[in-house]
């Protein structure tokens, strides 16, 4: 009876050795702040909130692709939803058509992404008025307009963390 009360004296003293060692191991990047121009998530983060553990990522390259008579790269408002719905990357697969508020920010902190480079004027969002139309957000001096949903524009999708 004794041998068995320091056998599980013995187990319990070694479960507790090897739970307070793994408190000491450092937990991984996700604890850390992100930082703008990152990559994460199958992305590059291009807006960070002020705690700095949720924000915005971008994927890293247009749409590839097309709607129905259009170029490569070109889409439509009503594909450009769907393109970034069936998006996957690094097997991220929760992507959206950004609204007009974050394909701002991605306008605002373009500089900051290094390498990361958006390739054409006009970006589809997912935002529309009142008539039907949709915003685009201009790339060459930051603004944005109203577009019919059938004339194509590039697609950049976004998730975010």
């Amino acid at each position: 009876m004794k041998l068995h009360r320091q056998a599980s004296f013995i187990r319990l003293w070694f479960l507790f050795l090897l739970l307070a060692g793994l408190a000491v191991v450092p937990l991984p990047a996700l604890s850390s702040a992100a930082t703008i121009g990152e990559e994460l998530g199958g992305g590059v983060v291009c807006y960070v909130n002020a705690s700095g553990k949720h924000g915005l990522i971008v994927s890293r390259g247009d749409m590839q692709g097309h709607s129905p008579g259009c170029h490569e790269g070109f889409f439509t408002w009503d594909d450009a939803q769907s393109a970034c719905r069936h998006y996957v990357s690094c097997d991220y697969n929760d992507w959206f058509l950004p609204s007009r508020e974050q394909l701002d920010k991605l306008y605002r902190h373009n500089g900051d992404l290094g390498s990361f480079t958006v390739s054409y004027n006009y970006y589809w969002s997912s935002s529309v008025d009142k008539t039907g139309h949709a915003w685009v957000q201009g790339f060459g001096l930051g603004f944005q307009v109203l577009n019919f949903k059938t004339n194509p524009n590039r697609v950049r999708a976004m998730r975010t963390f």
